[in-house]
């Protein structure tokens, strides 16, 4: 027996092994799982615990409910590749906005990156928007998040409006801290400000926009490619830009807000009056 299972391969103590099946209970919890993800894909595992406990009366371990979650496949629904990588050999810019009043167009753009899920892939979007008008002045997708495709959306958003921001934010990525980008910014004599570690909320006009752009767009016509992806965001931000009305800007667009006239250069450096509590 010892030289058929070295010919085979296996361990000797699981040639007579027998299968134990799965419990009743398990099945159930299992069974309970997929229909509660069917309800709702975005739980995770604590929520999950909870949620079997108040509704099935069933009591059961996070790290079990883990285990037969594995089991069958499932997966909560979550923002899943990090878009902001730091690195630590990069300067990183201290937050410029903090107590600022941004009173016009031109003073303050900020940048991002967002994951875009596909049917067969993936890809990233990169977008330039301006703080004062929420007008999303150039973007760029790739498949990669190379530091090249950020400085395609920077040039775009240059092009296309022939100005200059006084302060520039964005958050502490590898992309936002290398020399490519911020020389870019210091040639330009754009102030350079990032959001703190974990600050989300240092950049929140842009993070409400991905959230408009995947759920109006993205999730909602699943472009098989990223020539698809990109012609259908094109006509998206064309709409955003000209066509919706936003209620934070009094029903105006942003592209009527970004036609009034810019802010001082003495307000983009920061030597404004902080906004009333």
């Amino acid at each position: 027996m010892r030289k058929q299972c070295e010919l085979l391969g296996v361990a000797r103590s699981s040639v007579t092994y027998q299968a134990v099946p799965e419990s009743p209970e398990n099945l159930r919890v299992k069974r309970l799982l997929d229909e509660i993800y069917m309800v709702d894909p975005c739980l995770g595992s604590r929520r999950l615990v909870t949620v079997l406990g108040r509704d099935h009366g069933v009591r059961i371990n996070r790290k079990r409910l883990q285990r037969l979650r594995r089991e069958i496949g499932h997966e909560a629904i979550w923002c899943k590749p990090c878009t902001s990588i730091p690195y630590h050999g990069h300067r990183k810019y201290p937050y410029l906005l903090r107590d600022l009043t941004v009173s016009g167009p031109a003073q303050v753009w900020c940048a991002d990156i967002t994951y875009v899920p596909m049917p067969g892939g993936h890809a990233y979007l990169c977008a330039v928007m301006d703080w004062h008008s929420r007008k999303v002045l150039g973007w760029a997708a790739s498949n990669t998040m190379e530091t090249v495709f950020c400085r395609e959306a920077l040039d775009n958003a240059l092009a296309a409006t022939g100005r200059v921001p006084g302060i520039f934010n964005t958050d502490q990525g590898c992309q936002f801290t290398s020399a490519e980008w911020t020389g870019r910014l210091s040639d330009l004599g754009v102030r350079i400000s990032m959001d703190g570690r974990g600050r989300w909320m240092d950049n929140v006009f842009i993070e409400r926009l991905w959230r408009s752009v995947k759920y109006e767009e993205i999730y909602l016509f699943e472009h098989a490619t990223v020539t698809a992806l990109r012609a259908g965001l094109s006509k998206w931000f064309a709409r955003y830009n000209g066509w919706r009305p936003h209620e934070a800007l009094c029903n105006r667009t942003p592209a009527v807000v970004y036609q009034t006239r810019p802010a001082s250069r003495q307000g983009a450096s920061g030597n404004a009056t902080p906004e009333a509590a």
